[in-house]
């Protein structure tokens, strides 16, 4: 199989479906050796062999990224069976939304757990090797790709934790960018609008009701290969590009 990330390791996270699932199959189609970090075992293990049976390579993780030695300890997983790590795709999110007053705070705690701390984690885990790889053929130069969302653009009505969590993300995306740029760690982020996908219903039924369903119905919105391929666009650019910021939205998404 032989393409433009041959000879390379990806880590994606919140693999077991939607933009995950997508990404790490685009990406085991171009070449790398894939890491599939999820608590899902039954869908990564699925993915695998779909994988597998395409001529790839895969590795299953199951891990919890909102526990950091269980971030740590993924990481680690992919260094001893891979020896390197290439590409690092922090996609697992989750998106609880509704009105501040009255909210459960459970729901921001796990919001804030996904989206911010285990995206942390893991990068934390896995940047020294992403340094060691940038130094190394067969490209000299590793990625990280955040997955956020047009949340982290504009805030609305009823999406304000969410709407932090990904300003957040976006905002350390650009400061990491300028810290490791310089060493060709190029660090980029993804905004997607809506997307098909399982986002939407870990909600409570009045709200997918109220913000989520209707829109959905109404408009043809974005499938999760749509991001992959601009994941996949922004990990195979030459060495000396760098995209920092990729937004992708549905064309009637206003």
């Amino acid at each position: 199989m032989a393409s433009n990330l041959t000879g390379t390791v990806a880590l994606v996270t919140g693999a077991s479906s939607g933009i995950g699932a997508a990404t790490a199959s685009r990406l085991a189609e171009q070449g790398a050796s894939v890491a599939l970090v999820a608590r899902r075992k039954d869908r990564l293990e699925a993915l695998a062999a779909e994988i597998e049976q395409a001529g790839g390579s895969a590795l299953v993780v199951e891990a919890d990224i909102t526990d950091r030695v269980q971030a740590e300890t993924a990481v680690q997983q992919v260094i001893e069976l891979f020896g390197r790590l290439d590409t690092l795709v922090n996609n697992a999110g989750l998106m609880l939304l509704g009105p501040v007053l009255g909210a459960d705070a459970e729901e921001w705690d796990r919001m804030i757990a996904v989206n911010v701390q285990g995206l942390l984690y893991t990068t934390r885990a896995a940047l020294p090797h992403l340094l060691k790889a940038a130094e190394q053929d067969p490209r000299r130069v590793a990625d990280i790709v955040n997955i956020s969302s047009y949340a982290g653009r504009v805030a609305r009505k009823g999406r304000g934790v969410y709407s932090l969590t990904k300003f957040g993300v976006n905002g350390f995306t650009e400061s990491l960018r300028q810290e490791v740029t310089e060493r060709h760690v190029r660090v980029g982020v993804v905004e997607p609008g809506a997307v098909e996908s399982e986002l939407g219903s870990h909600n409570k039924p009045e709200i997918r009701s109220e913000l989520i369903d209707p829109f959905f119905e109404g408009t043809e919105v974005l499938a999760a290969e749509d991001i992959a391929d601009g994941v996949v666009y922004m990990v195979t650019r030459p060495r000396h590009a760098a995209v920092g910021e990729l937004w992708i939205m549905p064309t009637e998404q206003t």
